[in-house]
Parts: C-alpha cells; structure tokens; sequence
C-alpha cells in the first residue's frame, strides 16, 4: 500500500534522502509494471500518493532532486525553438515489398550476396508513428531527436521526458556507457479516441488522426503541453554503442527489456525465411486487434555482422524490408478535377472529391497523376470512385465503380492554356505529363512551386517559409527567383499580412541560416528536372565544388554514376 506524505518537518536531511531514493525506486518499479509491462499492482490513487511524498519532499529539500526523479519529467519554461541534432549513424528509409514473392527473393538475395548457407531473420509490425533516437549515457537519458532528413534531426528531449513509457534512467547496472536507442513514438487508438472525446467536450480542436497527433504533440515548443498527449513508443533498434558489441538484434531487443525499455510484444525471431513468410501473415491477421495503427511489417537480417557486409544504399539498408499491407480503401464521389503547375511547368490533374474518411483520415483530393491515368481510368465527372490510402500516401483514384455512373457524364480534358499563367499548354509525345510553355519566371505557378522546394526540409530547410507565405512573397512581387529571398528585409516582411515583426525577424534568421548549407542540398534545391537526392549527391561527391560542376560539359557529366544524356 501506498504510504500518505508526512510532514516535512519530521525528517532529517539524511532520513529525507533515503525516503526520497527509496520513493524514486518505487514510483520507477510501479511506472515500468504501468507503462512498459501493462501489469500495475496499485491504483492510480496510491501511485499519486507515492509521487505527492516524494514531489513534498523535494520542495522541502532542493537538494536532493535527481534529473531522473519522476517528478522532473515536465519541464517549466517553454522553449523558443528546437536545436538541430546529427546522428552519427544515419537514419534511413526502409524499402518497401507488398507481395509474399518479392519478400522471398529479397531474403535470398541476401543469402546470395553473403555466399551463406542461410540466414537468420527477424520480424515485428511496422507503427504508423514518428521515429526517434534516444542518446542514453551512464544509462540516464540524456538526449531525443526526431529522424528528420535521416543525417540532421531535431532536439525533442523536453517533450519526449513527458512520456512516462520512455525510462529517465535504465534498469539493471550493465548497459553500455554511451548508446543511441531508436524506437517509434505512437497514440494508441484506445487513447487518441479519448483524448479526442475529452477535447470535444472542452470545445477544442480534435487530433485528425494518431500519426499527426503524435507528430505535432513532439513539435510543441511547451513540454507542459506535450505531457497533456498520450504519447507512449517502442524500441526497436540500436544506432550505435559504445563499450557493447551485440552479435544480433534479437539479442538487443532482449537486452531492452532487461533495462526496462518498451519493446513490442509482437517482436519474433530468429526465424528462417518460410517462418518469417507466416510472421508476417500473422501480423496482418491480428492487426485490428493490436489496438495501434501499423501499416505492414519490418523484416531485418539478424546478424549484425551480416547487417555490416550486406551494407547500405543511398537511404535504405539492404539488410532490412518494410512488408507492406493493403492500403484501406472507401469509394466516394468525383465532384471535379482541377489542374495544377509544378515547379517545371508539369499540368497534373487533382481530382476533387466529396469528402470520405479513409487511411485515418478525411480525404477530399487525390492525385490522378497525369493524363494518362486518367485516360486509363475512363474518369468522368460526377463518377463514383474507389480511393485507397495508406500511411503518408497521398490519396489514390484505384478504378471507377461504373454501374454507379450518370447519364451523360462529360469526359475529363487537358486544359489548352496553363491555368496560371495562360500560356499554351504542351505535350510531347515522349512525355506522359503536360506542361506549361512559358519559362519558369515567367509562369506564377511555377515560380510558386520551385520555391517551395527550394525551402522544403530535404533541400535548404528554411523554417518559417511555409507555402502560405511563399504564395504571399510571389504575388506581392516581393520575390521572383529564389535568390530575391536572401535581399528581403525586415520592413518588407512586416508589410505583408498577418506577419509580425518577431515572425519578419525569425525568417530573416531561417534564411541567413540556409545560407550555410551543403553542396548535395543546395543542388537539389535548385530543382532542376530529373536531379533528385541521390543524383544530387552523386554529383557533389564526383565533382566536391559548384564551380567544377559549373565547368563541366556534357562528356563530363556523363561520367557521373546515375547520370545519363538526358539528365547531363
């Protein structure tokens, strides 16, 4: 049973610390059975008994607060803003199979690239969350960053010590001295509908679903407000260690639990491949019943040495595979389809929809790519359509429900002049996407669209410069090229509306920041056509300045890996 707090008064400075070490140790024991092992052996009423004596006598005794106390979890002062954070192991993407076949050949292709015999292999379900390291030393939390670009994150450690599942400090005594632990931070459904509940209630805005719940719960700059979500997360794998070097992930997955991180219960392995088949058949199956959005499977080489050799691609690991489950699916009806011009003049076709909820989400538009499909699909106007979502994806039209379909449906057709700027719209017979003739300084869309990718967080990462206000800058005529963004001024910015002079003065800083970037992204943010990341990067690292690549004529580009006559 819980004891009731005593009065301060009644305990010696030497006495109030052995009760204070001793309350930590028992809040610690209880908050792991709650929040990791989902086995709690006191009420809620007692556990806040417990946390009340200890939080007393801390007040009581400023001295004898420890980082790790349950009681510090939430912070007092809100930040101004998130500092960035490099991982010095990379975070990276997974490659993606939907079919049982492809899953097979990957894995022995794997046996294959290492001449073994056979390899052992890991399966566990893949959350719908956002991913996070968390940098542990002499087992005390130390430190959390979002995954970002994989290379640069953010600091988040305010918010994610809100989270009670995630330990301030690491059970038992023989965890390394330094390790980076990556997990998935989520919104259970069962919370996420609570909250939800609780925020109708009180007349506040709802979360959309539990994926952005979680994402912008991590953003926000006030860890008070950050520890009002039901944030919790597994651990899923190591980054990096010092002082322990596991032989396999399934030995590390153990390891977590023994210190008291959260791992998935679905985690399986080492399996051989045709148990691995059924894994992920049994992830699926149950998937309904997890109580947590996932949107497939994570299938990862155990070895961690066979990790080592088979080695990485530009952003994905070739040791590891992301089985995906079909995505959900809802039919609704085409109300009509807009056109819109990217940042190189493509015209692509959005379809407006009546809004239907699918995916976690309520979806009005999706992406018909370009005319082809939608030549394909045989769309009319006033069709009903089946869509499909999953995750981030963005909506998809998946075929047209024709026994649904009006009398005198009219056809969907490719507009003669950019809806932008008026100009002729173009469509070469090599091409599959229309495109706007005028030049791109030219066309407003464009120059829209180009900035926005110029200030996105894969290319020069401009915090502040969202796509409202770039609309705002090109229609002021205060921008034209992304160079004029680095001539604004503070009078200039406050002009505009709904932009104060400490918002005027935090885009100046965002922009004098960019200009310090790397050659691979500043590449890519130039935009030009059939130069993405990889690419990018591949030119950076062959020719190591601008003013080589500057030089360089078409032979010489040519000699770039990945690099063709077209993209030269």
């Amino acid at each position: 049973m819980a004891r009731s707090a005593v009065p301060t008064g009644s305990h010696s400075v030497a006495s109030a610390k052995q009760r204070a070490n001793t309350l930590r140790a028992e809040l610690d024991e209880h908050g792991h059975r709650y929040h990791v092992l989902d086995a709690p052996v006191l009420t809620d009423a007692q556990y806040d008994a417990l946390f009340d004596e200890l939080r007393a006598l801390e007040e009581a005794y400023p001295e004898l607060v420890t980082t790790d106390s349950p009681t510090q979890r939430v912070g007092g002062t809100p930040l101004a803003g998130f500092d960035t954070v490099e991982h010095p192991v990379p975070m990276l993407s997974l490659e993606k199979c939907t079919e049982t076949e492809e899953l097979t050949q990957w894995m022995t292709r794997s046996v294959a690239a290492l001449e073994s015999t056979s390899l052992a292999f890991t399966c566990e379900p893949k959350i719908d969350g956002v991913a996070v390291a968390l940098l542990y030393e002499q087992g005390q939390l130390v430190r959390a960053a979002t995954r970002g670009d994989g290379t640069t994150g953010e600091n988040i450690t305010a918010n994610v010590r809100t989270i009670q599942a995630v330990p301030l400090k690491l059970r038992g005594k023989d965890w390394p001295d330094r390790m980076e632990v990556r997990g998935e931070i989520y919104m259970s459904q069962r919370d996420f509908e609570r909250f939800n509940e609780a925020a109708r209630v009180a007349g506040r805005q709802p979360l959309v679903n539990p994926r952005n719940g979680a994402a912008g719960s991590l953003r926000q700059l006030d860890p008070q407000l950050a520890a009002t979500r039901p944030l919790t997360w597994f651990a899923y794998s190591l980054g990096w260690a010092e002082g322990w070097e596991p032989e396999r992930h399934s030995e590390v997955i153990a390891r977590f639990r023994r210190w008291g991180l959260r791992t998935n219960n679905d985690f399986s392995g080492p399996h051989d491949p045709a148990d691995c088949v059924a894994a992920v058949a049994a992830i699926e199956e149950k998937r309904a019943q997890l109580g947590y959005d996932i949107d497939g499977a994570v299938i990862k080489v155990d070895d961690l040495e066979a990790q080592r050799a088979l080695g990485v691609r530009t952003r994905t690991p070739r040791w590891a595979i992301a089985f995906k489950y079909p995505a959900e699916e809802a039919t609704t009806r085409l109300t009509g389809v807009d056109f819109q011009v990217g940042r190189t003049g493509a015209v692509t076709p959005v379809a407006r929809l009546e809004p239907v909820f699918v995916g976690g989400v309520t979806v009005s538009n999706a992406t018909l790519h370009n005319m082809d499909e939608v030549e394909r699909l045989d769309l009319r106007r006033g069709d009903c359509v089946r869509i499909r979502r999953a995750g981030d994806v963005i909506p998809q039209v998946m075929d047209v429900i024709l026994e649904e379909r009006r009398k005198g449906a009219r056809r969907v057709k490719l507009p003669k002049q950019c809806p932008s700027c008026g100009s002729p719209v173009l469509r070469l017979e090599e091409e599959a996407v229309a495109r706007c003739s005028s030049p791109a300084h030219e066309c407003p869309a464009q120059r829209k669209e180009a900035l926005k990718h110029f200030a996105s967080r894969l290319a020069l990462d401009i915090e502040g410069l969202g796509d409202k206000l770039v609309e705002q800058l090109v229609s002021e005529g205060l921008v034209t090229s992304a160079a004029d963004l680095f001539a604004l001024d503070a009078e200039q910015l406050q002009a505009l509306p709904r932009m104060g002079e400490k918002s005027a003065l935090n885009l100046l800083a965002a922009l004098d920041k960019a200009r310090h970037t790397t050659l691979p992204r500043f590449l890519y943010a130039l935009g030009i056509r059939e130069v993405g990341e990889a690419t990018a990067a591949g030119l950076a690292r062959h020719f190591g300045s601008l003013e080589a690549i500057e030089a360089a004529d078409l032979p010489a580009l040519e000699a770039v890996p990945d690099v063709g006559p077209i993209v030269a």
